[in-house]
């Protein structure tokens, strides 16, 4: 127990480990994003909630994805691909592609093939063509550094976080 800033004395719980990481993340909200990839046995893509802003010089996001086999080998091992950010109009496609073996790039999500090869979402807010820079390997996962060779901008709608394991539309108010 410690005092807060008014004296009164509060509770604070000290975990550690893996799970008190995870406890720390599920109660904090993060953008969603799906990250898709063409491969040799076909397309691949997971929905992740790690995409951050690097740098604009060159322009760079990160990411990290938990293992580098399946869709995550997939696209860690591809030439490109691409980062779509997602928005409230699709919590069911990032639910599809957070869950292995649910039905993914099916017809009624609307897919397209880039020229370059990649599969694109043309409904996302955005859709980031990117290249590895760097990837690291931390125990059983792999931070990625990605060049952003371009951007596809659709139409923009209300955000959408992760937020204690579901995606939740963020409505944006008109400011005071």
């Amino acid at each position: 127990m410690g005092p807060d800033v008014s004296g009164a004395t509060r509770r604070i719980d000290v975990e550690t480990g893996g799970e008190a990481l995870k406890r720390a993340f599920r109660e904090h909200p993060t953008g969603v994003a799906l990250i898709t990839a063409q491969t040799a046995a076909g397309p691949v893509g997971l929905t992740a909630s790690s995409v951050a802003s690097v740098g604009v010089d060159p322009p760079a996001l990160s990411f990290s994805v938990t293992r580098a086999t399946g869709s995550a080998g997939g696209i860690v091992g591809a030439d490109t691909y691409l980062v779509h950010l997602l928005d409230a109009r699709h919590p069911d496609i990032a639910r599809s592609f957070a869950v292995s073996g649910a039905e993914r790039f099916t017809p009624d999500q609307g897919w397209e093939i880039l020229p370059t090869g990649e599969p694109y979402l043309p409904a996302s807010r955005v859709a980031l063509r990117c290249r590895t820079l760097h990837s690291l390997g931390v125990g059983s996962s792999v931070v990625v550094i990605a060049e952003v060779l371009d951007a596809r901008f659709g139409e923009a709608h209300e955000p959408m976080v992760y937020h204690d394991r579901e995606f939740r539309a963020l409505p944006v108010g008109s400011g005071s």
